[in-house]
């Protein structure tokens, strides 16, 4: 875990009344899984708080409550979020390091016996997919 992380681990307390909560791993909407990162994200991407609440399963006002952070405390919520990318993308990185020559091994394998159709498909999704990225 990097020093941003260990900056951001407290006990977990309201911050909000009854609807901003910090967990170790970030600040939440209270009751849910739904972080502000991600209302955050559709903020950016400029959807409106009524189809913000409907994709995150969360009320009206739980947005509201959330944007209204978000806008007072933005550049102390826009730094940990980038620190949060951070981390992730090392995690990321490391994962994929690490299963290099998993997945190499996993390629090279033969179709399921009875699969073979199936697999062919899913190879030529796999190379297209490859493509587009």
């Amino acid at each position: 875990m990097t020093n941003s992380s260990n900056s951001r681990q407290q006990s977990n307390q309201i911050i909000s009344p009854n609807i901003i909560d910090r967990n170790e791993t970030g600040l939440f909407i209270t009751g849910t899984r739904i972080s502000l990162y991600d209302v955050m994200d559709f903020a950016i991407a400029e959807y409106p708080p009524k189809f913000i609440a409907n994709m995150l399963n969360l009320s009206q006002e739980q947005v509201q409550i959330a944007l209204e952070y978000i806008e007072t405390h933005r550049t102390e919520v826009e730094s940990e979020y980038q620190s949060i990318l951070t981390e992730a993308s090392e995690l990321q990185a490391y994962w994929q390091e690490q299963n290099r020559e998993l997945n190499a091994r996993v390629a090279t394998l033969p179709a399921p016996a009875g699969q073979e159709a199936a697999w062919q498909k899913l190879q030529a999704q796999k190379a297209k997919r490859l493509v587009l990225n």
